[in-house]
């Protein structure tokens, strides 16, 4: 599961419950940040992956508001702080959508410009869904370490290890099981279980990583698990939009082999960046390097 580069929020980044019109939704805000005017005050909102949330992001918040850039990074329905109810139904792709425009809704409306809107992994697939249902919110739309359907059969597997654990065991248990293979195998980006990002995690980030698993409401997990497994490859609707698309990665990825994620920016017609020395969480394994990239797709599309 991906692990936070640190825990502390920067100076003026705000941590609330967000109001909308399809309820609260836990959020880290720089909106309180001492921005530049880079970006002429634009909005973007980061989705995390699976088993993730918004303390994913914590290292590209600072160098993002410096580029002039409000962000709002959320914990989706049924993740960690926001929380959901224990029907499936209620995470399936559509309802994650339109939980997006409504989150979008309350930080920008239909602001001039629109909103850059950015999905790490699974929130790569909810961000293309929420685009395809409407566009016209969104000035860009940036796929990070996400690709054109369901994961590789690699992942598959331990996708369907999880959902068959979540039918027979606790929370705390698959917690237990998950750590004992980290340290066994190594852990990375998200998954449930991958390869790799780091062997040592200081005491906080354990603390912090348990309580946000036992936070997650099971049906999320179940319901969004099996998106991974069955997700069609939407990549030539997304291609008849106007959009721009940024498609962004590490040099490795487990979920979706990077050179899926190559056909898929050409097919997109999209620019594509690849963070060296990452593998499925650029944003977490490289933060600055990520953010810098972000900031420059960002500011080709701002006028003048």
């Amino acid at each position: 599961m991906s692990k936070p580069p640190f825990l502390t929020l920067p100076a003026g980044v705000r941590r609330y419950r967000l109001a909308t019109a399809r309820g609260e939704f836990a959020v880290h805000d720089t909106s309180g940040h001492g921005a530049d005017e880079g970006g002429a005050g634009a909005v973007a909102v980061l989705l995390p992956g699976f088993t993730g949330s918004k303390e994913d992001f914590i290292g590209l918040l600072e160098p993002l508001a410096r580029a002039g850039f409000r962000v709002v990074a959320v914990d989706g329905r049924g993740q960690f702080e926001t929380g959901g109810r224990a029907d499936e139904g209620a995470y399936a792709q559509h309802e994650l959508a339109r939980d997006v425009h409504a989150v979008v809704a309350a930080v920008a409306g239909r602001a001039p410009g629109g909103v850059h809107l950015l999905g790490h992994s699974l929130g790569g697939l909810i961000a293309r869904a929420a685009v395809l249902e409407d566009a016209a919110p969104f000035a860009s739309l940036t796929l990070m370490s996400s690709g054109p359907g369901a994961v590789s059969l690699s992942q598959q597997e331990r996708v369907r290890m999880l959902l068959g654990a979540l039918e027979t065991m606790s929370m705390a248990a698959i917690w237990e099981v998950m750590r004992e293979l980290d340290q066994s195998v190594g852990s990375a980006g998200e998954a449930p279980y991958s390869r790799r990002e780091a062997a040592q995690t200081s005491e906080a980030t354990e603390e912090f990583l348990r309580r946000r698993w036992l936070s997650n409401v099971p049906e999320q997990l179940a319901a969004t698990g099996r998106q991974l497994l069955a997700e069609p490859d939407r990549v030539a609707e997304l291609a008849a939009l106007t959009l721009p698309v940024h498609v962004v990665s590490g040099a490795e990825d487990d979920a979706w082999p990077v050179e899926w994620l190559d056909g898929m920016a050409g097919r997109l017609g999209a620019r594509r960046t690849v963070v060296p020395g990452t593998g499925h969480s650029p944003n977490a394994e490289r933060p600055r390097e990520t953010a810098r990239a972000v900031v420059d797709f960002w500011l080709s599309l701002c006028p003048g």
